[in-house]
């Protein structure tokens, strides 16, 4: 099975991260930040990747050391989980339509982080959420799970609706690259003959 956990304890977060990468898309989220937890039950259902997150967090101060110590985590335990990355399909993309916002993801697994991020938002806040910890969120995720990162938003007059079409696009994206490519099952996808 791949599958990974990770804790992550530093001053200002106490993070428990369990991925499962063959799951049904279940989830169990507690970061003590409420549209976040929402984001996150949206990245676990649409990649049918099993997570539990928990996060201990200083929300007195405010949300963003929570949500990117959770992408550093998360990013972690997609890494451990896919192990050599054999036979993972390695690329994966979605266009994604959400009311008014249309959100294009495209990724590589391939152990070089970067991030590309074309993303408005028209509002600072969703509730009391801050905007711009969704760049925040994804830089992080992407750093630590080696990933090359794409993600614009093509349409979108909602701040909330553009949030949750990136984070939908992302893990349908994500759930076709951690695919086991029935025809390579056995073999790195690369040329290098490593990721």
């Amino acid at each position: 099975m791949r599958s990974a956990t990770i804790t992550r304890k530093t001053a200002e977060t106490q993070i428990n991260v369990e991925v499962n990468l063959d799951g049904t898309g279940a989830y169990d989220t507690q970061t003590g930040v409420g549209f976040f937890d929402h984001m996150l039950d949206q990245l676990a259902r649409h990649s049918l990747i099993d997570m539990t997150i928990r996060c201990d967090g200083d929300t007195h101060i405010d949300d963003h050391h929570s949500v990117e110590d959770v992408g550093i985590a998360l990013g972690q335990a997609l890494t451990q989980a896919l192990g050599d990355k054999r036979g993972i399909r390695r690329y994966g993309a979605c266009l994604l339509p959400m009311d008014d916002a249309l959100v294009r993801a495209a990724l590589d697994l391939s152990g070089r982080p970067y991030l590309v991020w074309n993303v408005d938002m028209p509002t600072q806040k969703i509730g009391h959420f801050d905007t711009e910890l969704v760049r925040e969120f994804f830089q992080a995720l992407s750093t630590h799970g080696g990933i090359t990162l794409h993600v614009d938003a093509l349409h979108g007059i909602n701040s909330h609706h553009i949030a949750e079409a990136a984070f939908k696009a992302v893990a349908r994206a994500l759930r076709d690259a951690v695919e086991t490519d029935a025809r390579k099952s056995d073999a790195v996808p690369s040329t290098k003959g490593a990721l």
